[in-house]
């Protein structure tokens, strides 16, 4: 292979100072390893004479991101202090607080590590909770457990509220048969077959056995949407529409497990007589279908559209209805409408600002509930995580509850391709559909250990059966996230049509909004094969 000339690469306008590498060094696997993990920046800015000599690029970080963590760590250590100067000890290294921002903090590192290997970031972000609460390193107890459990709530919250604004009303309407059938018929068909095989299998009873089937059959968007634009920026699946329908079911897979999961523990934990308990599914359903179309119908009158402040109100109004559906419906043991009132307040709020000219791909409320869920992910994941601990593993119960996960899986992914019969599309893209809906991560998470909050702890059953639904909640995430994005990688431009001519989006689709990832510490990831075999003559 003929050497290229060296390639001139200017830093700084105005200075002179250059570098240059060669063809092979930028084929080298230390210049992919420290492309993919700083990121190009080409946008011009500020920088201290030599910084570039001293520091070259993409072996270093720019100034820019330099100066960004420095802050971020500036601003840490002064959080820290002005929280050590009101709370004292608990505030202190070895303190409990301190801890639980030392998980947090680790878990961003971790996810962003993982995320390295185009892995979802996720899984970093609850192995770091599993490994720091093993090895000793992290004790969260007493006062501060009900402050996570409320930290997974409002984490609950967030998560709905970008399933609702993630739905786009004129996609779901041209595919309303379809989005139905391909996501509720194997949803519920997974959760039957984890319930019966959990009942006979680990001795969970059905209630609790379907309990952990409604969260089990959750589909993750967060690990299926960043594989999907991966495949749709390369062409694969576009022109049948495949990227949309994939998220619509995501999202539907996600409103109905959270629901049934909220029906089935407030019926579970409920005190009032027998035949309020048989009515509180129905109630459930309609007070949250009633709360939300209403806080939805509210959310477009309330603020003004006009209003210069009408963003920010609107962040707070979704915001703030949410989290009193959810922690409302708790306090008046209807668990189920709150989380259910969430997606569809989120849901018809959007449908009527759509109305009023703001798109799905360009909505800025939206775009806020992704920077709140930025600060929340690392926090959810990582105590996920930290609950586990693998001495009080029974490898029994690891062993059947992994076997109850591939079973499920598995009658999931022939029950879609058999349901897909008659449908537009072909067989290996029914095949791609079906693999693609066996992640799990988010909602698995956010309710897994939801129960252990709730069960008596001197009742050794009932925390016997909360540990092991949260046990196979972290099972599914730790086995099906990782490998969900795996399959979904490999086999897209194996299953998937690739158009070769461009194709405009079909009606729907979500474009990638501009969000607080592009300016966080973690650049998106380029796409260096293609650049690799881009520079090959």
């Amino acid at each position: 292979m003929r050497r290229r000339p060296l390639q001139q690469i200017p830093f700084i306008a105005g200075t002179g100072l250059r570098i240059s590498c060669t063809y092979g060094e930028s084929e080298s696997w230390l210049y992919l390893f420290c492309t993919r993990c700083h990121g190009r920046d080409d946008t011009p800015s500020w920088e201290p004479p030599g910084w570039r000599r001293a520091c070259p690029q993409p072996f270093c970080p720019s100034y820019r991101k330099f100066a960004r963590i420095l802050c971020l760590f500036l601003l840490g250590l002064l959080l820290w202090g002005i929280v050590y100067s009101m709370i004292g000890d608990d505030a202190a290294p070895g303190g409990p607080l301190f801890g639980l921002a030392a998980l947090c903090i680790a878990a961003h590192f971790g996810g962003w590590l993982f995320s390295l290997t185009t892995l979802p970031a996720l899984i970093g972000m609850l192995t770091t909770g599993l490994i720091l609460q093993n090895v000793g390193l992290i004790h969260i107890e007493g006062s501060y457990s009900v402050v996570i459990a409320n930290v997974r709530k409002i984490a609950l919250v967030i998560i709905l509220t970008r399933a609702g604004l993630d739905l786009d009303p004129n996609a779901l309407k041209s595919l309303k048969v379809t989005v139905p059938k391909l996501g509720l018929i194997p949803w519920v068909v997974e959760a039957v077959v984890v319930a019966t095989l959990t009942k006979y299998l680990l001795g969970l009873p059905w209630i609790w056995g379907f309990l952990l089937g409604s969260v089990i059959a959750a589909v993750s968007p967060a690990v299926v949407v960043p594989c999907l634009f991966r495949l749709r920026g390369k062409g694969y699946g576009v022109a049948k529409g495949i990227p949309t329908l994939i998220i619509a079911v995501s999202g539907i897979d996600d409103a109905a497990s959270v629901a049934i999961h909220g029906i089935v523990k407030s019926i579970m934990f409920s005190h009032e007589k027998l035949w309020y308990q048989i009515l509180q599914g129905p109630i459930s359903i309609i007070g949250g279908l009633g709360f939300g179309v209403l806080w939805g119908w509210l959310a477009k009158y309330v603020p003004e559209k006009g209003d210069p402040f009408m963003v920010p109100m609107r962040v707070l109004m979704l915001l703030g209805g949410g989290l009193l559906a959810v922690f409302g419906s708790e306090a008046i043991e209807l668990g189920g409408a709150g989380p259910l009132a969430v997606v569809v307040a989120a849901f018809v709020s959007c449908y009527f600002w759509q109305k009023q000219g703001w798109e799905v791909d360009d909505n800025p409320v939206a775009t806020a509930f992704e920077i709140f869920w930025m600060i929340f992910e690392p926090i959810l994941f990582a105590v996920t995580g930290a609950q586990i601990k693998i001495a009080e593993l029974d490898s029994r119960t690891v062993y059947l509850g992994i076997a109850c996960l591939l079973a499920g899986i598995v009658i999931r992914i022939i029950v879609t391709i058999l349901v897909g019969i008659g449908s537009k599309l072909n067989l290996k893209e029914k095949i791609f559909v079906a693999f693609s809906w066996m992640a799990k991560a988010t909602v698995q998470a956010a309710l897994g250990p939801t129960t252990l909050d709730k069960v008596n702890p001197n009742d050794p059953e009932q925390v016997y059966y909360a540990e092991t639904v949260m046990t196979m909640c972290v099972l599914s995430i730790l086995l099906m996230a990782p490998a969900g994005a795996i399959i979904i990688s490999l086999s897209g431009p194996k299953l998937l049509t690739k158009t070769t001519t461009p194709v405009s989006p079909p009606e729907g689709w979500k474009m990638r909004r501009p969000s607080i990832r592009d300016i966080s510490i973690i650049n998106e990831d380029p796409d260096l094969e293609e650049t690799a075999n881009e520079r090959k003559p």
